[in-house]
């Protein structure tokens, strides 16, 4: 716990002006985000006698380490960084709105050719018009099932469009008339069009001249005793009022408006937001967040409006948003929002009427989310805690171990060995964090001696960025010069040491992979190897656990507690331990550690079968040094196939446009060198493949399906590890 007098700044440090503030703890993450009129006045606040501080915020100022503050012109650049940092540094002591998932819209894409009606989640594409959003998927579906019968508008993939234009046959919603099938021409291009329209008129709330104009053609057609037409008519007619039943005018004068209410306690707070479109609630969504640092319901509102807002421009800002309390300041805040909507917006609380009382049908919506929440919660938090303190009892740890890093080791019959790294915070997931592995140490399956690799190099990164900040000093330890000189590389083995989804190119030996994302000391993201676990598990038994205890010793870390969980018996294995510690099988403590041992397999076998598959689709040609794909392809279509390039002279390689002498020699040679794969067979027909239908990459060229050599379907019996 640090002394917040330890890294308070010195008198006239701090400036009278707007600006942003962050606290940062030992390990230089980000904790805390803030911003304030006058940094001057807010810093200072946090500096006073830790008995007069709000419990929460003197956990954070004793948790913090350091302060430092970005000045800005004018609270609305405040309220705009902010809300950038907080995004890009996740502060644990900062409101944040948990299940905020990717809530789903219908959406018409308007800049194709014949529009689609479909659901849509993430950001917003230009061209298409979105309407929403809903609280589920499976509400935008039934509505566009009962509005299709009136507007045939295409719901299909590209692939399915293009397959059924190909065939000339519709798929099943042409044949029972809930799609006009433009694929097969029974409409124009223009037509279509016309019918998405109208689609999106209905949807933007100009329903009831619609209506009016289909009744009056009801009353036609039964007048020419067209009876057939009529009937269809009026079940036409009977499907727009069914829908439009789903979202009952509640506010007058064609309002667009969001409502957002919040009940709160102690502890937690959940916001609830209706979104009125014409009048119309068009969605409904909601978020719950603990309350980590002080803040008022104005405080709450105005993160929310953040959260709500931050990537949203144009019309999808409203004109009126109404909310229970204002936040202090307010003008901030609505010229921010008037800025993303590029309009003036209107941002109060409603005081009577229709919108009072929708607000209160809002805010008890917001009460029972709270209590619906607790009430899984309870039992959720119950549940981690005692796992984790069932954990610490059977490991003897000294506490709950709150974050947990997990390794397993892949491989296919000692091929591709690769390892994965996965954490877990608190007793959840934490992929950010994840991180995968090369084996480049050896070659061959040796699953202890890669365990000793993986962990070796996670913790020498672990030592060299804490002497990097000056945490570790080379008289406290004999690893850290080895640390101090491989850190920077890691060993030079180490090729996939990012995040999950930004990992480097196979290949890469230079240790540049981790270099990009080794954050300085001012970045301070969270998203790095310099934190330490409280345990090391390890997928496997006694070996195993011996060979990442044995890599710890060698670095000289005795802080960190290791064991392995076995598959066969699930028997948690500690270091110089000949007997296993056996939980029960009903043990919430099991049941985590096997949570966290099964993801880390399946990360690290994920991981195994894309390079399997890199690997399987490789060509001679790839030997070939400044031999691009545009060249290959070249090649293999001026010859037809690989074996009559194998058998091509120097001179025939040449006639090829863009294909020199030297690189002609280089062909060649490579083809040479190169065994003769094995027969590719056609996993479609069983077929035994010639090679002039085999490409450059190893695909046939005769059928979609993907082939696979003997060697390869015999390794694809093999056991994956």
């Amino acid at each position: 716990m640090a002394d917040p007098s330890s890294y308070r700044p010195k008198p006239g440090q701090i400036p009278d002006s707007p600006g942003v503030y962050k606290f940062r703890d030992e390990h230089r993450r980000v904790i805390y985000v803030g911003k304030a009129k006058s940094l001057r006045q807010r810093l200072a606040s946090y500096f006073q006698d830790l008995a007069g501080l709000h419990p929460r915020t003197r956990t954070m100022v004793t948790t913090a380490a350091s302060v430092e503050w970005t000045v800005v012109s004018t609270e609305v650049e405040a309220l705009q960084l902010e809300y950038s940092w907080i995004k890009e540094f996740d502060p644990r002591f900062n409101v944040k709105y948990r299940d905020d998932k990717s809530y789903p819209y219908l959406a018409v894409t308007m800049n194709e050719e014949f529009p689609r009606v479909q659901v849509m989640r993430g950001h917003k594409r230009k061209g298409v018009r979105y309407f929403g959003p809903y609280g589920h998927a499976w509400a935008i579906r039934d509505t566009v099932d009962l509005l299709l019968r009136v507007f045939p508008v295409r719901t299909c993939s590209a692939g399915v469009f293009k397959n059924a234009a190909r065939t000339g046959r519709p798929c099943l919603l042409g044949y029972i008339g809930k799609c006009s099938a433009p694929c097969v021409g029974r409409v124009s291009d223009e037509e279509h069009r016309e019918l998405a329209e109208e689609f999106c008129d209905f949807m933007a709330g100009r329903t009831g001249a619609y209506i009016r104009r289909l009744e009056q053609q009801m009353t036609d057609a039964a007048e020419e005793m067209e009876y057939e037409r009529a009937a269809r008519l009026r079940d036409d007619i009977e499907a727009l009022k069914k829908a439009m039943e789903k979202n009952a005018v509640v506010l007058a004068d064609a309002t667009d408006a969001d409502l957002m209410a919040v009940a709160e306690d102690e502890l937690e707070a959940a916001v609830q937001i209706f979104h009125v479109r014409g009048g119309r609630v068009r969605g409904q969504r909601g978020w719950v967040t603990d309350k980590v640092e002080a803040v008022t319901t104005g405080d709450l509102v105005e993160h929310a409006l953040q959260q709500l807002y931050g990537e949203e421009t144009g019309d999808s800002v409203p004109k009126e948003v109404l909310v229970p309390a204002l936040p202090d300041p307010v003008e901030p805040v609505q010229e921010w929002l008037t800025e993303r909507r590029g309009s003036n917006v209107s941002l109060r609380i409603p005081q009577r009427g229709d919108k009072k009382a929708l607000m209160e049908t809002v805010q008890r919506n917001a009460l029972q989310a709270l209590g619906l929440h607790k009430t899984k919660r309870a039992s959720d938090l119950t549940t981690r805690s005692r796992a984790l303190e069932e954990i610490a009892g059977a490991l003897d740890l000294d506490s709950a171990p709150l974050r947990i890093e997990c390794y397993d080791i892949s491989h296919l019959q000692g091929d591709d060995v690769v390892a994965s790294m996965v954490v877990f915070e608190d007793g959840l997931q934490r992929k950010s964090e994840y991180r995968r592995f090369q084996i480049k140490g050896f070659e061959g399956q040796d699953d202890v001696r890669s365990m000793h690799e993986v962990i070796t190099r996670r913790f020498r990164r672990y030592l060299a960025e804490k002497e990097r900040t000056g945490e570790w000093t080379n008289g406290e330890n004999a690893s850290s010069d080895g640390a101090s000189r491989d850190g920077a590389s890691a060993d030079g083995t180490s090729t996939d040491s990012a995040p999950l989804g930004n990992a480097a190119p196979d290949g890469d030996t230079t240790g540049n992979a981790f270099a990009g994302n080794a954050f300085t000391e001012e970045d301070g993201r969270p998203k790095r190897f310099a934190y330490p676990p409280q345990l090391v598990v390890v997928d496997g038994g006694q070996p195993q656990v011996a060979a990442a205890k044995r890599a710890l010793d060698e670095l000289g870390i005795d802080d960190i507690a290791v064991c392995g969980l076995a598959k066969r018996l699930e028997e948690v294995w500690l270091p110089h331990e000949d007997d296993p510690v056996v939980l029960p099988r009903t043990s919430e403590g099991l049941y985590l550690l096997q949570r966290v041992r099964d993801e880390a397999h399946r990360f690290a076998i994920t991981y195994q079968r894309t390079k399997r598959a890199k690997r399987f689709k490789a060509s001679p040609l790839d030997e070939v040094p400044g031999l691009r794909e545009t060249r290959k392809q070249a090649l293999i279509k001026h010859f037809g196939s690989v074996k009559k390039l194998r058998s091509a002279t120097i001179d025939q390689i040449c006639e090829v446009p863009g294909i020199g002498r030297k690189t002609a020699e280089a062909v060649a040679v490579a083809l040479a060198q190169a065994a003769p794969a094995a027969p590719a067979v056609n996993t479609a027909t069983g077929e035994i493949m010639e090679d002039e239908e085999v490409g450059a990459s190893g695909t046939t060229t005769g059928s979609p399906e993907e082939p696979v050599s003997a060697g390869a379907s015999h390794e694809r019996r093999g056991q994956e590890t």
